[in-house]
Order: C-alpha cells, then structure tokens, then sequence
C-alpha cells in the first residue's frame, strides 16, 4: 500500500466525520458508550477559524482519505514541559496492517518534537485491546496510577 500523510484540511472534513463514524461504530462494538459527536460539521466548526481546539495529520491512499490523528498541545506541570496529547486515532479497517496507524504516529511524533513538547499523551478506552497492543508494539506506557475525571463547565 502506498499512502502519504500530510496537515488535515477543512476539506478533509467529509472523509474524517465518515471514519469518526466508522471509530464510533467500532467502540461501541466494545461496549463504549460515549455519544460520539465528531462529525463533518463539528471538525470543521472546531479544527479551524481563529481559535482551533486541535489540529490534525490524514494519511492519503490514491486520493482517498484511510485515516486521520487529531492532536492539540498541553503542558505538565509536575514535569515542566509542553507535551503532545493525541486526541483521536483510526484508520479505514481495510487499511489496516499496513503500516499507517504508525506512519501516523511518527509522523506527529516529528511535530512534538519540532514543537519541544518532550512527550505524547492519549487515552485509550479500556476494553481496546487491539489499540492498546498497537501502541504497546510502538513502545509506549500504560498509566495505571492516574485516572481522568469530567465535570461540566457549567456546573460550578
């Protein structure tokens, strides 16, 4: 397979909500029950303008959009240092076992670093086994010893 990563465009919009859908589908398969609510319109309204909420990288076979890492920065203050927090990884089932989830994170691993953030950070929901042995494969940690927590902002 030959495919090329590059920056997501506002014209990637229709292919990234379609995989979204296929992500959401593939969670839910697992048990997730999260109301997924990345579409085309929500990557669009909150991936560019003045304020983007995050950016992104797609990896391209013959024109055609076979996965997508969406991405923004943040900072540990226990460490001191700005990291890379990958919010969202999935590629086209058919694409899979090709080597672009990889191509992928090496490729915003080269934005970390030329941005000085000195890690990657991500979430994966606990009953992807299949994620999680992908990104153990690339080398990374679990986090067993924090947890998230949510809270409405306009709850307080």
């Amino acid at each position: 397979m030959g495919f090329t990563i590059r920056a997501a465009l506002a014209s990637d919009a229709p292919a990234i909500g379609s995989l979204a859908n296929q992500f959401a589908g593939y969670l839910r398969g697992l048990g997730d029950r999260t109301d997924f609510k990345l579409t085309a319109e929500a990557y669009l309204r909150d991936g560019f303008g003045l304020r983007p909420a995050f950016e992104g990288l797609v990896a391209e076979e013959k024109g055609r959009v076979i996965g997508y890492l969406l991405y923004h920065f943040g900072y540990d203050s226990d460490g001191a240092f700005r990291n890379l927090h990958i919010v969202d990884l999935y590629v086209d089932a058919k694409a899979r076992k090709q080597g672009v989830g990889r191509g992928l994170m090496m490729a915003v691993a080269a934005v970390a670093r030329a941005s000085d953030a000195q890690e990657m950070i991500w979430s994966v929901y606990h009953a992807n086994d299949l994620a999680a042995a992908f990104y153990e494969g690339l080398g990374a940690q679990k986090i067993t010893d924090l947890f998230f927590m949510r809270l409405p902002s306009d709850a307080l």
